[in-house]
């Protein structure tokens, strides 16, 4: 089974992941309503099972709580990989939401990197600050070990461009994780 867990507790937050990337129940609980529907979304593109419980100081804003669930998160599915075998390692989609397109490709190459370029026109999603969403793909990558790129092509509404982004980040990680031989898909030999 590819499956991790991580627990990380700061004094800003705490959290407790278990990822299975081949499926399983998926129970989130960040504390930002919007949060959690995005990365519900996630995981049912990505074909994850995932239970995460977040408690963070919400009471001075979103943003510890949404980057240090990237920095987890990332963590947990660099380990649930290993060490790559058989693994796609590319992948990437595109995802309309009503009038927003957007698309992420992305590679598990073990060089994080992010490029991000999605413009949010609304500065609040409930209550989910519509820049933290460059907030958690920028700490996804770097723990990650992942080459990430993002876009929105167009859009006007933020829930839109940040779902779309979400979905379409799910749907390229289910096919760059999917297991198509038994080596490294590396010139080098290993990522």
């Amino acid at each position: 089974m590819r499956t991790a867990q991580i627990k990380r507790d700061t004094k800003e937050t705490q959290i407790d992941c278990k990822l299975s990337l081949d499926g399983g129940e998926v129970d989130i609980k960040t504390g930002i309503g919007f949060f959690d529907h995005m990365l519900t979304a996630l995981a049912f593109y990505a074909g994850w099972g995932l239970a995460l419980k977040v408690e963070g100081d919400l009471y001075v804003d979103g943003h510890h709580t949404v980057e240090d669930t990237g920095i987890v998160l990332g963590q947990a599915l660099r380990e649930a990989l290993g060490d790559k075998k058989g693994i796609r390692r590319f992948g990437s989609a595109y995802v309309p939401m009503d009038e927003a397109l957007c698309f992420t490709a992305l590679d598990f190459s073990n060089r994080p990197f992010l490029v991000f370029d999605a413009d949010m026109p609304q500065p609040m999603i409930g209550t989910y600050d519509a820049c933290l969403t460059v907030e958690f793909m920028r700490a996804l990558a770097m723990n990650g070990g992942i080459t990430l790129h993002q876009k929105c092509f167009y859009g006007a509404n933020a829930h839109h461009i940040t779902e779309g982004l979400y979905k379409s980040l799910g749907l390229a990680v289910k096919e760059a994780a999917k297991i198509e031989g038994t080596g490294v898909v590396s010139t080098k030999g290993v990522l």
